[in-house]
């Protein structure tokens, strides 16, 4: 995930679940005339969604349109966020591109309704990379052949790694890739069990810091794993206005973070695991100064999609195809009202 990151993720995301007369889902009874229910995972201690929860701004907005928030629990994975979405526990989901195809190709139930594009500018830090020791005798991506790298398993890591070989024309089965979560890829890398590792979001300027040495970064590929929004289609199909709204709030504090990024940092707890400090508080200020904004999907991205999922399935990380067509959803036609935010 860019970190949007994010947020993307970051995390930024959303996945709603409507109405009817399942209240588990995160909608209202339309008989009874209560609004949605934007049930949204735990947004940590920095970013966006962690000042907005901090001044209650999603609860003061959503109002306006008879819908509400509740915050949830944190959840370590994409997969994890899912589980919880299944159980009603979550309805809102933050994520890339990547890690969502399998589930957009095997379940209907849920539509993109906004990215946020890369980062492009070369003076923005970066925030990923494929990394290995000091000492390693790996050069190049073309060194890798014969080597084992910790990658997440169908995720932004693997995605990477796979353009990687691709652009430097390695046949991927000469390769093994190990599926470690970022904890365990930071132990295994650590401890010389895989030859090198495709470090993504906070594990990336960790383990540069500790001295890892990059041999190349996702922003020197074609890289089109979008940070993305997505929702369950009762919600979007019933309430678009409320998942607007959460989408424009996302949007202008993000404008707001790219100009007073430091309010956005520890926005709970200033020390503790959550709290950062020194070169990790300076590099996370330093790349929100330059973070794109959510916009809406278009058709267009479509064909972002369709790579991420092609990928993927060329080399049997899936095996069911992704129709863009059926995972976007037109959300500033179906809320009726254009968001005041620029793109980005």
């Amino acid at each position: 995930m860019r970190v949007a990151v994010l947020a993307l993720a970051v995390s930024l995301s959303g996945l709603l679940a409507a109405c009817g007369t399942s209240s588990a889902a995160g909608g209202g009874s339309s008989s009874g005339g209560s609004g949605a229910v934007l049930k949204l995972q735990d947004p940590g201690n920095a970013g966006p969604l962690a000042y907005a929860k901090r001044e209650g701004i999603l609860e003061k907005r959503l109002k306006a349109v008879g819908a509400s928030v509740e915050w949830g629990g944190s959840y370590a994975s994409f997969t994890a966020t899912i589980d919880a979405v299944h159980s009603g526990s979550v309805n809102v989901l933050a994520g890339a591109i990547s890690p969502a195809v399998g589930y957009l190709a095997n379940s209907p139930d849920i539509k993109i309704f906004s990215v946020t594009d890369p980062i492009t500018d070369p003076a923005a830090p970066q925030t990923d990379g494929l990394v290995v020791r000091p000492d390693s005798p790996i050069k190049s991506v073309a060194d890798l052949a014969g080597k084992q790298v910790a990658v997440n398993k169908g995720g932004k890591g693997e995605y990477l790694l796979l353009l990687a070989l691709e652009k430097a024309g390695i046949p991927v089965d000469q390769v093994k890739r190990v599926y470690l979560n970022p904890d365990q890829g930071a132990a295994a890398f650590a401890t010389g069990k895989v030859d090198a590792w495709w470090a993504i979001v906070k594990a990336y300027p960790e383990a540069v810091a500790k001295g890892a040495r990059v041999i190349v970064h996702g922003r020197d590929l074609d890289d089109k794993d979008l940070t993305i929004l997505a929702a369950r289609n009762e919600l979007l199909d019933r309430h678009p206005e409320a998942v607007q709204v959460y989408l424009q709030v996302l949007q202008e504090l993000t404008e707001e973070a790219r100009k007073t990024p430091e309010k956005f940092e520890n926005v709970f707890l200033d020390q503790g695991p959550t709290a950062v400090s020194g070169a990790r508080l300076a590099q996370n200020i330093a790349t929100a100064k330059y973070a794109n904004i959510p916009r809406h999907v278009t058709k267009d991205d479509g064909a972002n999609i369709q790579q991420v999922a092609e990928l993927f399935r060329k080399y049997g990380v899936v095996s069911a195809a992704v129709d863009p067509a059926g995972v976007l959803f037109d959300l500033k036609a179906a809320a009726g009202s254009p968001s005041p935010a620029a793109a980005g």
